[in-house]
């Protein structure tokens, strides 16, 4: 028998970088376990950013919303290109991914604490268990991989030397020596080493990410995030018929939801990114970096759709303008991200102009609300997007007509 037949046996198989073209690359189901971890942080974090909106404090709820979000959406993009490399699949590889989605649980857990008391304890450790379990699967890979040894050793190093570096500012912060005024700078601090970490890496030597399988990847954290969406339509419905007579406003305002999460999700998926990351791999730091725009935007429209869906049913202590900019604001940001992050990879379904037009027009909208109502509002912003989809299917149609007509001699 050979060693790597026995160590196969005992449920471990030797980790070597995977093919960058290898066919029919799809998530694994142990990937989409994964992910439906972080569908219950991403939902506290939603609701705790709705909360927070309704009772009128929508600006104080941005900045923990955006870090709690960072540390969701780094630990699951640091696992989803590491996975994309080394997946083995053997049992070292799946338990050391469940620690990792206990890391998850964790932070998820202590979501709440961040927005009513600033208390990071629990989301802080939660991310270190996270990056912890990432650390000794790089190690494991600069070990059993010696070709790509030295980027994977600097993966563990750096992600280890940060792990000390979150764990102090929880200490200084609890203990006073850091002050309310500085966490914020030592956040972005940390985050932008975090960001470099990659970039450092991978100049030793590039790993073999597969590009078409990182595509199908982040557009399923799309449908993840794009979920608090479908819970607020369905809120919305569910009120509509549960309060003695069809409250036809929120009707408006579940369907208008419904419309507007399904534009989204087609604007998204119009996106080829799977051949522009194969044409353009130099690129792909550009593109996955910033996806954490375009996903926290999707996020946080589903977090003004349940603010709206709540408003259209009684009084908030928010105005109908504030709301409709809870709705408008990521959905601008949404559709502008979703230009930029595409950009540099391929051709865009629709001119720039138009939808940073149409950006701009949903911005517009939330003023109307004194005069229209708020679920007039929320139908508008669906009717831009819906535009959006119609132009973009149009163009890409033509496209493709120009591109199968036979050259002209």
């Amino acid at each position: 028998m050979t060693g790597e037949a026995a160590s196969s046996r005992w449920g471990h198989v030797r980790m070597t970088e995977r093919a960058i073209d290898e066919p029919h690359r799809a998530a694994s189901p142990l990937e989409l376990l994964f992910d439906l971890t972080f569908v219950v942080a991403i939902a506290s974090v939603t609701v705790q950013l709705a909360h927070g909106i309704a009772d009128g404090h929508a600006l104080q709820q941005v900045l923990p919303f955006l870090q709690v979000f960072f540390a969701i959406w780094w630990a699951w993009m640091n696992f989803t290109w590491f996975a994309s490399s080394y997946d083995t699949d053997d049992v070292p590889y799946r338990l050391l991914t469940m620690v990792q989605m206990a890391g998850v649980l964790v932070l998820a857990a202590g979501v709440p604490a961040v927005f009513t008391d600033s208390d990071y304890r629990a989301v802080t450790v939660g991310y270190l268990v996270m990056r912890a379990a990432l650390v000794a699967q790089w190690v494991r890979a600069g070990i059993e991989h010696p070709v790509g040894r030295r980027t994977a050793f600097r993966y563990a190093a750096g992600i280890s030397v940060l792990e000390v570096g979150w764990l102090l500012r929880l200490v200084l912060a609890e203990g006073g020596e850091l002050r309310d005024g500085a966490l914020v700078p030592v956040f972005i601090g940390l985050v932008v080493a975090e960001l470099a970490v990659p970039r450092w890496a991978e100049r030793a030597r590039p790993t073999s990410w597969h590009p078409h399988h990182i595509a199908e990847r982040y557009g399923l954290f799309v449908i993840i995030v794009l979920g608090e969406s479908v819970l607020a339509a369905s809120t919305g419905f569910q009120a509509a018929f549960s309060t003695g007579g069809l409250n036809w406003s929120l009707v408006t305002v579940a369907g208008a939801g419904l419309v507007l999460l399904f534009a989204l999700w087609w604007l998204y998926f119009l996106q080829r990114s799977g051949p522009g990351l194969a044409e353009n791999r130099e690129r792909s730091f550009l593109w996955g970096y910033g996806h954490y725009g375009i996903f926290a935007a999707a996020a946080a429209v589903g977090a003004g759709l349940e603010v709206a869906v709540e408003g259209a049913g009684h009084h908030l202590e928010i105005s109908a303008v504030g709301v409709g900019y809870a709705v408008a604001v990521p959905v601008a940001l949404f559709l502008a991200l979703l230009w930029a992050v595409h950009l540099p990879l391929a051709a865009q379904p629709v001119h720039p102009v138009l939808v940073l037009g149409a950006a701009v027009v949903v911005l517009l909208l939330p003023a109307l609300a004194p005069t229209t109502g708020l679920a007039v509002v929320v139908l508008m912003i669906a009717a831009v997007c819906t535009f959006l989809v119609v132009a973009s299917a149009v163009a890409s149609s033509r496209r493709r007509g120009r591109e199968s007509d036979p050259p002209r001699t």
